[in-house]
């Protein structure tokens, strides 16, 4: 029932990774970017000793790529996401089949997260290798569950909950019209895979590899970290230059991510190293995981506060874009801002800090709670 309209790539729009908050931003000036140039779609690039950075292009306005990761594991590969399921994909690496690998086997496949430019042709490479899949059970089942949802009609909970946001009637329309795209993306994921856990230690070309697991972003996002490299493949769940989007959907609306995210961001912190060498998803890989963990915290918390303040006076999801994005919205990202404004809300709602109710109109509006003066 998650709107993944966002995600279809004979219609792009919004990118689904991508916050509509652009705050943040300026703790990339204090990180350490192991280069300035940005590499061409299809380039490669070692990062570490038997680790490849490969460069994939997106179909999708405001973020226009994907790293993925090639590792070295013995007489074969290991591969960490795949790109999105089309056509040009397929190709970049029909050529790194040949060039990088050498015609050696594919181990495994590893996918960080479920969104369609990591899980997309998960399938295609697994059923071409033989080999297994690792996800992390939720994104793994999540993923499964969203694209049977694909050519469906929207359901009535999703209609009913962007109508309570403050959908308006031609809203809730293009809604209806634009649901059920997410499996358009991706290859059929195989019916099995090989869970990861949290704290999980695994070997990968001979070397320790521990499975370090976020959430917000989606619901068990699994991060990569190698202690002997100091090198941590982090996929959406900590990127340089803009903030993972954090939105609430249909399927879980009383869901807090925005909380669960800020945590996560606490733990990335206590697990690795100041000077770990981070290999995003999105953006050139970097030093300096502690100060940009420090800014997204600090820069959702600046949000929040603000929030705050605009719900003094009652305010339905719709209208509190103003104090939360720069952007215009518009019918191309309007279901990520009301996502990511829920997400906000839920997060002041859970803190006790706003009430919420609704209107005679069957709209959520919400209201700052009374704190009375300290003494």
């Amino acid at each position: 029932m998650t709107d993944t309209s966002t995600n279809v790539p004979s219609a792009p729009r919004a990118a689904p990774d991508e916050s509509l908050i652009s705050g943040g931003d300026s703790s990339s000036r204090l990180l350490e970017f192991i280069t300035d140039v940005t590499p061409e779609a299809g380039s490669v690039t070692e990062i570490a000793d038997g680790v490849f950075w490969l460069r994939f292009s997106l179909p999708m306005t405001g973020l226009n790529h994907i790293n993925l990761w090639v590792i070295k594991d013995g007489d074969g590969w290991v591969i960490v996401d795949t790109g999105i399921a089309n056509r040009e994909s397929k190709e970049i690496w029909t050529r790194h089949f040949a060039d990088l690998l050498g015609g050696r086997p594919v181990n495994r496949i590893i996918c960080t997260h479920l969104h369609p430019d990591h899980t997309g042709l998960a399938g295609w490479l697994c059923r071409k290798f033989g080999a297994p899949l690792l996800m992390t059970r939720g994104e793994y089942f999540l993923c499964r569950l969203m694209a049977a949802d694909t050519g469906k009609v929207a359901p009535r909970e999703g209609i009913n909950f962007y109508r309570k946001a403050g959908f308006t009637p031609s809203q809730i329309e293009l809604y209806k019209l634009r649901f059920g795209g997410f499996g358009k993306a991706i290859s059929e994921l195989p019916h099995s895979y090989d869970r990861l856990v949290d704290g999980e230690l695994g070997m990968i070309g001979g070397r320790e590899w521990r499975v370090i697991i976020g959430n917000g972003h989606s619901p068990e996002h699994a991060c990569l970290w190698c202690p002997e490299l100091n090198l941590c493949l982090t996929g959406d769940q900590l990127l340089p230059n803009i903030s993972s989007n954090v939105s609430v959907w249909p399927t879980e609306p009383e869901g807090n991510p925005l909380e669960d995210w800020i945590s996560s961001c606490h733990k990335l912190k206590a697990n690795l190293p100041a000077d770990t060498l981070i290999a995003p998803a999105h953006g050139i890989p970097f030093r300096g995981a502690h100060r940009r963990l420090d800014k997204l915290i600090e820069h959702h918390e600046k949000a929040l506060d603000r929030l705050l303040e605009h719900c003094k006076t009652p305010r339905l999801a719709t209208e509190v874009y103003s104090v939360l994005f720069r952007r215009a919205i518009n019918d191309s990202n309007r279901i990520m801002a009301v996502g990511e404004s829920i997400a906000h809300l839920n997060c002041l709602k859970g803190r006790g800090l706003v009430s919420r109710r609704l209107n005679d109109a069957g709209q959520f509006t919400y209201k700052a709670r009374h704190r009375p003066e300290a003494v």
